[in-house]
């Protein structure tokens, strides 16, 4: 069983991957918008942080770029889901250090190819 944040500024999307997650026997975690993703990262830390992308104050990449730096959170895998899906966009979030780029909106069996290809 991992341990899996889900990260995203708007509380349907949460809920929405909540409840796909909610299949799986991993435990999740939602924290709503960018403000505090490294402490609760570096305080109980996942195995996958499901990472949106456009969020007000800081951006996903920013929060990424963050995790990498910190000693506890640097080797957390991070999977960017988000609705700017252009090649431009995908490349972009990869080479900021993301396993994986989901693009919204996403179905069950996307969500459920990515947790099993990166847990």
């Amino acid at each position: 069983m991992a341990k899996i944040m889900i990260v995203d500024d708007s509380p349907a999307d949460l809920r929405f991957m909540s409840e796909i997650l909610r299949q799986t026997p991993h435990t999740v975690t939602q924290v709503q918008g960018s403000a505090d993703v490294e402490v609760r990262a570096s305080a109980d830390v996942p195995d996958l942080i499901l990472l949106d992308v456009v969020m007000p104050d800081r951006n996903g990449y920013e929060v990424l770029r963050s995790l990498k730096r910190q000693d506890s959170t640097r080797d957390v895998k991070v999977v960017f889901v988000s609705s700017k899906g252009g090649d431009t966009d995908i490349k972009w979030g990869l080479r900021q250090g993301a396993v994986d780029y989901l693009i919204k909106p996403y179905t069950a069996d996307q969500v459920m190819t990515v947790l099993k290809k990166h847990l």
